[in-house]
């Protein structure tokens, strides 16, 4: 099974990446994140070693930080001053990774095509996959001409909590919560401090973890077979949500895959949501 195979429109492989290194309207992003208890620093990774040509996009600083909530989505003209100043305009070939394998590189997909990006790709298996290819991976800073990225806003793809709630009252779409399924059930703690787990009312489980193999999708077969198990049916709206709006972006990268458009990410996701004590919190039996 072969994720650039499978989805050639959303991924591609190494040895296609090492092929096309030198191509003018190819730009490499590393969208690598950690949870905070990681206690890793991709910045710091970043800087140790990275693919040739790659630039750094942070989604704690790329983002709306007059909100308390982590990495939301900035505004179009910040996200465009962001991506030209990293030498990436709308028109570009954009291929992201991150250190992972399948993790971040999601959001930051979701983010330059929510911003109007048309051709934007994961590598797939991503830095761990490049370097078991056996490609190099270098320290130097990235050299990069400034760019113009002209954003196209596309808001269907975006809910806010008042958004959610509204959505929620009609009863119409399937929400699907990335989190793994003890935090979805209420069982677990949740990552963050002070932060009640459990689900929105009406949340299906479908945990990120399911929908990842060799840190890229699973196959189309088994992609359609978990799709069918959770709900995921013609032109049925689907929301993704998640704890910070991060793992729900790989089921938004999945539904992208088997070509299901009618679907939005809540951006605050679970922090958001039970962080508001008005908010209704669902737990297991």
């Amino acid at each position: 099974m072969s994720a650039s195979l499978d989805y050639p429109e959303l991924f591609v492989s190494p040895d296609w990446l090492a092929a096309n290194l030198g191509r003018g309207d190819v730009k490499i992003v590393d969208g690598s994140w950690h949870m905070p208890s990681a206690g890793r620093d991709a910045r710091a990774e970043f800087k140790a070693g990275h693919i040739p040509g790659a630039v750094f996009f942070d989604i704690d600083r790329v983002a709306d930080t007059s909100l308390p909530l982590p990495h939301m989505l900035p505004e179009p003209e910040m996200f465009a001053d962001a991506a030209g100043a990293m030498g990436i305009s709308e028109d570009d070939t954009i291929i992201i990774y991150d250190s992972v394998g399948l993790f971040s590189a999601a959001r930051v997909w979701w983010t330059f095509s929510i911003m109007g990006a048309e051709n934007v790709r994961i590598l797939e298996g991503g830095l761990p996959a490049w370097k078991a290819a056996g490609f190099e991976v270098t320290d130097a800073t990235p050299l990069t001409k400034p760019a113009n990225f002209h954003p196209v806003f596309n808001a269907r793809h975006v809910l806010d909590l008042a958004d959610m709630r509204h959505e929620i009252a009609k009863g119409d779409a399937l929400i699907l919560d990335a989190r793994p399924r003890g935090r979805f059930e209420g069982r677990d703690p949740e990552p963050r401090e002070g932060l009640p787990s459990g689900h929105m009312p009406g949340a299906v489980s479908l945990p990120a973890s399911d929908l990842i193999e060799n840190g890229a999708l699973v196959s189309r077969n088994k992609l359609d077979l978990l799709f069918a198990a959770t709900g995921v049916a013609g032109r049925k709206p689907v929301i993704t949500t998640c704890g910070s709006g991060v793992t729900a972006a790989i089921i938004s990268l999945a539904l992208a895959a088997v070509g299901h458009d009618n679907r939005a990410l809540y951006d605050g996701s679970w922090t958001e949501w039970a962080g508001h004590k008005d908010s209704e919190i669902v737990k297991a039996e």
